[in-house]
């Protein structure tokens, strides 16, 4: 898994067997050759003055292995495909290659059961670990029966209660992020889905249990945040994390949903640019081609994750996990 402090992944097309478009990443290709060139000349002068320019050296090196590793646009539009993939792995196929024993527990003990999100127990390895996430379905009929992954108030108090099932039991808390959104239909805004939405992002801020979210295809808006408030944050490779979809800024910003593409290039919903935004703390790794390419060696990588950062947060106490999780998040966003 890489982290902030590892070397940055080379993610998108270069590490999808892929070539990238000529043409798009003009404007870093300029910084490159000029950072070259100054490397070269630098590189000369260091050999006759010393080490003067050691410090200057290693600098430009920084930069410019940060402006190799950064993805380009055809490669963030092509994460954004991936992780829409129709093929890819949701929640479900993920559970039953992660977890054993997984018993999966049903409604909200209240209005109903929403099929959109799923909820149980199961075991991590050695640990019992309560898990919820999205589920999109396959077929037309499931993809119907689930609302496609966009979850409904409903929903989302389902969540609480396995979170609070979680917390009365200790048991660690696992997420699996992947919806466009939570619903936006006028039954959803009757039964209260901003509430509802705030109300599971203050039950995860509270919790007292290690929590692990990873985003395993889109993070859409505050359907996804809802469920992904936790101790780590993790994104696979090709995963897409961001307050709204490419279609839906580019028709707010050029009244055109065909301009999806350049959206995505504006507001970078990667996992490389998540990560180096700080907003999430590490990228999984995935199977050359995607996910969907291997879903038993992607369930392998994700599994693995899961039970390290797991394995980070054991023992770490209540209210440090708190503060730290608290913290993290009122940070986002701050102005320096």
């Amino acid at each position: 898994m890489w982290t902030r402090s590892s070397p940055a992944p080379s993610c998108g097309p270069r590490s999808r067997g892929f070539s990238a478009s000529s043409g798009t990443r003009e404007v870093p290709r300029d910084a490159e050759i000029r950072l070259r060139d100054r490397l070269s000349k630098l590189g000369g002068l260091d050999l006759l003055r010393g080490a003067r320019l050691s410090g200057e050296l290693e600098r430009l090196k920084r930069q410019l292995d940060r402006i190799e590793a950064e993805p380009t646009d055809e490669e963030i539009w092509s994460s954004v495909e991936l992780a829409r993939h129709q093929d890819r792995p949701y929640t479900l196929d993920y559970v039953s290659r992660i977890l054993v024993d997984w018993f999966e527990l049903h409604g909200d003990r209240g209005r109903g059961d929403d099929a959109a999100l799923v909820t149980g127990l199961g075991k991590l390895e050695d640990r019992t670990v309560a898990l919820i996430g999205h589920q999109k379905g396959r077929d037309l009929k499931e993809r119907t029966s689930r609302n496609f992954g966009m979850a409904y108030p409903e929903g989302y108090s389902k969540a609480m209660r396995v979170m609070a099932l979680a917390e009365r039991h200790g048991f660690p808390l696992v997420t699996l992020v992947d919806t466009p959104g939570a619903y936006p239909g006028v039954a959803a805004e009757q039964h209260g889905q901003g509430g509802a939405i705030a109300r599971s992002q203050a039950m995860m801020a509270r919790l007292e249990v290690p929590t692990v979210a990873c985003i395993i295809g889109e993070g859409g808006s505050g359907g996804a945040v809802a469920i992904a408030l936790a101790d780590r944050v993790l994104m696979q490779e090709n995963a897409i994390y961001s307050v709204i979809s490419p279609e839906g800024c580019a028709a707010i910003l050029w009244r055109d949903a065909g301009e999806a593409r350049k959206a995505a290039a504006a507001f970078k919903p990667d996992a490389a640019h998540c990560l180096e935004l700080g907003v999430i703390d590490g990228i999984v790794p995935e199977p050359e081609g995607g996910a969907q390419q291997n879903p038993d060696e992607s369930a392998r990588l994700l599994g693995a994750a899961l039970a390290d950062a797991l394995d980070e947060l054991a023992g770490v106490p209540q209210e440090t996990l708190r503060a730290r999780r608290r913290a993290k998040f009122r940070s986002m966003g701050a102005l320096a």
